[in-house]
């Protein structure tokens, strides 16, 4: 495509489909090459998918995505009519991925502005040498040259057999035939216009003329009048009855398809319009449902599982995430004004019960507005996880390892947000599990163990987080070899043997840390987990190691369900507020003076339960003023995270506050390098409290 497509409404709803097919293609690939091949539904399923893709693309004049996807249809075509043929191997899944690799380039260069001027032609010449390959496997190419002719012509696709259609029609009719087509498509198969233009753009080339109702097909109005009428077509054409009736059965998502002949006349011929037609009689009527066709037929209770699947699908919209963010923001001004309103000091002391009733109302429909709001962000993880299905299985062919991934709780949700920030972490956890973990199967033979090895990705909710754990069954951390690596950067600030294992595994997590000797496609760069752990600081997680050596490792990652809204405890230093997540408070208490033991560097500590923990004074840190200089005016306040655990010292405690967190000015974070910040928020009576990292303060 020259120049990027004039109506953006069909380009969006171009883009998004054809991401949401491409991804779905990716995972019955995969899921086919792990079960020996492809199910006839899934052959169906994949046909109906390339010859979307195929319309669509060359409908906004994508023409290299067109005729690829139109390749793979060819292919799938002999798959789906022929039972002769293998149903999939190992080297049509890497052809299909590597389409699917290609399409998705593509649509990203769409996205960003940029041509999609891609050559496919590498893998268009390989799809084609495959096809070319299946074809002679088949028994029915083995006959006589007429029947070879007649089968090949079978299973070529419909667009390949253009010119013998038109050569076998021109030679039956001297004169013009005229048709009258009305196509119904399925009930919530969505973007029946497109879907109309595209039956037109396969057409064009085959008649001689062609008009259409709805006239304007190019826009979102007439897909009422396609679903309720139907998409009528008046085609002048050579060809016949029974190659027209072909040429249209094969459309996609077809419920039923109205095709008769109207009367002919010698000299109405190319270039004929509707309004030029003579009285029309109808000759023949033909009228096809498409499930009396259908290889697989399925029980009622399949069938109502797949309109249900079709009606959430169709009930779905795509929203952009700045209108999301717009929305949330919205939302945090309106729970701030409204408690605001209610904690007015103007009205202490006075007797308003209609008052009162009236706030209890709006305080619940403010409340379940934002639960609402809040639902709208949140995504299930299972996009996330089945992108590491690709990820492994590129990885174990590569490496010549065999390995199963394991997918649990893959519908645990969480916010948008925060799915964007774990998607590269977790890519880099497998991939690590599969490298450095798993062993290749001799090995795991030799050891007693299976010769495939298992990577299990599972996700549960725990109160306001969530855990997604990495766990694989291969070797093990190996503890020297760790440990000999650390000494040997000098990243040990202690004595090794005074290290517990967890420390010893928590030694990955630091920067530059890596074991592997050689540098690979995967590892031995030394860009290692301790970016991982950055990421996932960064949106208030941690991240913990456990391993047994001999028998694998598990990686735990906690992460918060949201960055949005968040239940904080607000504190007060001098004039000064800061709020702590909940999340991250053990406990608070009102210390003794003569409870605090300072050791010869000059820290203060304090001994609760025979365990000393440090203390951390927020008028120093933050270097503001304070009302409680000794530890026996004000308040500890104990918090932990990764299992590291200390005491914040501040005046008093304001009280718990759900709180919309913002980030802080940019202005703020260019003029100042102050770390142990996370934000900020509004008070109910319009003060602003900074939300304290916590993870952040630690290090």
């Amino acid at each position: 495509m020259s120049e990027r497509y004039s109506n953006e409404a069909l380009l969006e709803s171009f883009i998004y489909e054809t991401t949401q097919l491409a991804e779905q293609l990716e995972q019955m690939v995969i899921a086919g090459e792990s079960k020996g091949g492809f199910l006839p539904e899934e052959i169906n399923e994949i046909f109906r998918i390339m010859h979307t893709i195929k319309g669509s693309a060359a409908m906004m004049r994508f023409q290299n995505i067109s005729t690829l996807a139109h390749t793979i249809e060819d292919i799938f075509f002999v798959l789906r009519e022929s039972s002769s043929v293998e149903a999939g191997d190992s080297l049509l899944s890497d052809l299909l991925l590597e389409s699917v690799d290609y399409i998705k380039a593509e649509l990203e260069k769409i996205v960003n502005y940029l041509k999609a001027d891609g050559s496919a032609s590498k893998i268009i010449s390989a799809l084609k040498n495959y096809l070319t390959a299946l074809k002679k496997n088949q028994k029915a190419f083995t006959t006589n040259k007429d029947t070879a002719n007649t089968e090949t012509n079978k299973f070529k696709s419909i667009n390949s057999n253009t010119e013998r259609f038109l050569s076998q029609e021109v030679e039956g009719h001297k004169d013009c035939n005229r048709f009258e087509a009305v196509i119904y498509f399925e009930e919530d198969c969505g973007m029946e216009h497109i879907r109309a233009y595209g039956i037109i753009h396969e057409l064009k080339d085959m008649v001689n003329s062609i008009t259409y109702l709805p006239e304007n097909i190019d826009t979102e109005e007439s897909i009422e009048a396609i679903q309720t009428n139907g998409f009528r077509l008046y085609i002048t054409s050579n060809l016949g009855f029974d190659a027209l009736q072909q040429l249209l059965m094969n459309t996609v998502f077809l419920k039923a398809l109205k095709l008769r002949q109207l009367n002919k006349s010698s000299n109405e011929c190319a270039g004929s319009h509707i309004n030029d037609l003579p009285e029309e009689t109808e000759l023949t009527e033909l009228k096809f449902n498409k499930t009396k066709f259908s290889k697989t037929m399925f029980n009622e209770t399949e069938i109502k599982a797949k309109n249900k699947e079709r009606t959430a699908y169709h009930s779905m919209i795509s929203v952009s995430v700045e209108k999301l963010d717009r929305l949330m923001d919205v939302m945090g001004e309106l729970v701030i004004t409204e408690a605001m309103m209610l904690k007015n000091s103007d009205l202490e002391g006075m007797v308003l019960d209609n008052f009162h009733k009236s706030a209890r109302q709006l305080n619940k429909i403010t409340s379940e507005l934002q639960d609402i709001v809040m639902a709208i962000r949140m995504l299930p993880l299972s996009a996330t996880f089945h992108k590491m299905n690709r990820i492994v299985r590129d990885m174990s062919k590569k490496l010549e390892k065999e390995v199963n991934l394991t997918l649990v709780g893959e519908d645990t949700e969480v916010d948008k947000n925060i799915i964007e920030h774990i998607s590269d972490p977790l890519m880099h956890l497998v991939r690590n599990a599969l490298d450095h973990g798993i062993e290749n199967p001799e090995e795991r033979l030799r050891l007693g163990k299976t010769a495939y090895g298992t990577i299990t990705l599972k996700a549960e909710n725990l109160d306001s987080d969530v855990l997604i754990t990495v766990k694989d069954d291969g070797k093990g951390l190996d503890k020297d070899k760790i440990l000999t690596k650390a000494k040997k950067s000098g990243l040990l600030n202690k004595n090794e043997s005074e290290l517990t294992d967890r420390e010893i595994y928590n030694l990955i997590l630091l920067p530059g840390f890596s074991t592997k000797e050689k540098v690979t496609e995967f590892s031995g760069r030394g860009v290692g987990l301790d970016v991982v752990m950055k990421n996932i600081e960064s949106v208030g997680g941690s991240l913990t190691v456990e391993s047994q050596a001999g028998e694998g490792t598990t990686i735990t990652l906690k992460i918060p369900l949201t960055l949005a809204i968040i239940d904080g405890m607000n504190i007060s230093v001098g004039e000064s507020n800061y709020t702590i997540p909940i999340a991250a408070i053990k406990e608070s208490f009102h210390p003794k003076d003569e409870d605090i033991i300072i050791d010869p560097e000059g820290n203060e500590m304090i001994m609760i339960r025979e365990k000393l923990y440090p203390i951390l004074s927020l008028y120093k840190i933050f270097n503001v003023r304070a009302d409680a200089l000794k530890y026996s005016e004000g308040i500890l306040i104990m918090v932990s995270q990764d299992e590291k655990v200390f005491c914040l010292f501040a005046d008093r405690l304001i009280g718990q506050q759900q709180v919309v967190v913002k980030a802080l000015p940019e202005y703020i974070r260019e003029a100042s390098d102050q770390k142990g910040l996370g934000g900020c928020t509004l008070l109910s009576d319009g003060t602003i409290s900074l939300i304290l990292d916590i993870g952040d303060l630690i290090c």
